[in-house]
């Protein structure tokens, strides 16, 4: 069973291997769909490839499911931004090293009429006036990073997790594609900015999304880059992952993320040293 899980998520890279660098070293990692989907890796990889000879291999999911391919000793690196359950991860011994890179914001985005009347309100209270009038709301209930930073904001609005509530979508799928159904919903969403910006590009001027909240302190969203524990399975390049933790918090990789820019925003924020 364990070489079968290895070959499907084997299979899982084919989209990256593809003109794989002949005679680079090999490091692969799970990481979010926000990295991905913002072009950010796409972005860094090359970069690494040209500095440190590693061909960077990755596969976007949630941070649940990325720490899962982690302790299945599937991956050698994760970067992820949950950071409780990435601290846990660590105490229990799957993971080692973990270093914060950088972070962005959650927003909540809604239609432009804004049913539920929550424009500049704080997160949590938005959220409490949402499950109040039974506004629709787009999850992606898997556990990533935003769905963990949504189920905070649940509790600090004093709400039950919802679940089966009418008004509560749960989409099981990614950040761009939850948008989408809270598109076509009506329904207001929490979402990394990044992504949200790609959203906007994807649909033009079709777009019924607009960013309602913004700027609450607990939106903040921090990503951090973690060794798999090399005790834990054997074959990890357990070298590549530190050279790669070393290198993502370096000056020059961190003014590389400030740079990185989507439509002329910045979208992620570097800050290894603080």
């Amino acid at each position: 069973m364990r070489k079968m899980r290895s070959f499907l998520f084997v299979c899982l890279f084919v989209f990256v291997l593809a003109g794989a660098a002949s005679g680079a070293e090999v490091l692969r990692m799970a990481t979010t769909t926000s990295t991905d989907n913002t072009g950010l890796l796409d972005y860094l990889a090359p970069l690494l490839l040209q500095e440190k000879n590693i061909e960077l291999q990755w596969v976007s999911v949630g941070t649940g499911k990325a720490l899962e391919y982690g302790r299945n000793g599937d991956v050698d690196v994760l970067l992820v931004h949950a950071p409780e359950v990435e601290k846990k991860f660590v105490a229990d011994g799957w993971g080692v090293n973990r270093r914060q890179v950088m972070y962005n914001d959650f927003i909540v985005v809604g239609p432009v009429s804004d049913p539920a009347g929550i424009k500049g309100m704080a997160a949590a209270d938005a959220l409490k006036k949402i499950a109040a009038v039974a506004a629709p709301f787009a999850s992606r209930a898997d556990k990533s990073g935003t769905h963990v930073a949504e189920l905070v904001l649940w509790k600090n609005a004093g709400i039950p997790e919802p679940d089966k509530e009418k008004w509560y979508i749960q989409t099981g799928q990614g950040m761009l594609e939850t948008l989408m159904i809270a598109d076509e919903r009506k329904g207001y969403c929490l979402t990394d900015r990044g992504t949200f910006i790609k959203y906007e590009d994807s649909r033009k001027e079709q777009g019924g999304l607009v960013i309602i909240v913004e700027g609450d302190d607990s939106l903040k969203n921090q990503y951090s880059v973690i060794a798999v524990n090399p005790a834990k399975w054997e074959n990890l390049r357990y070298d590549l992952a530190v050279a790669l933790i070393d290198w993502m918090v370096s000056p020059s990789t961190q003014k590389a993320i400030a740079d990185f820019q989507l439509l002329g925003k910045q979208l992620f924020f570097p800050n290894a040293e603080r």
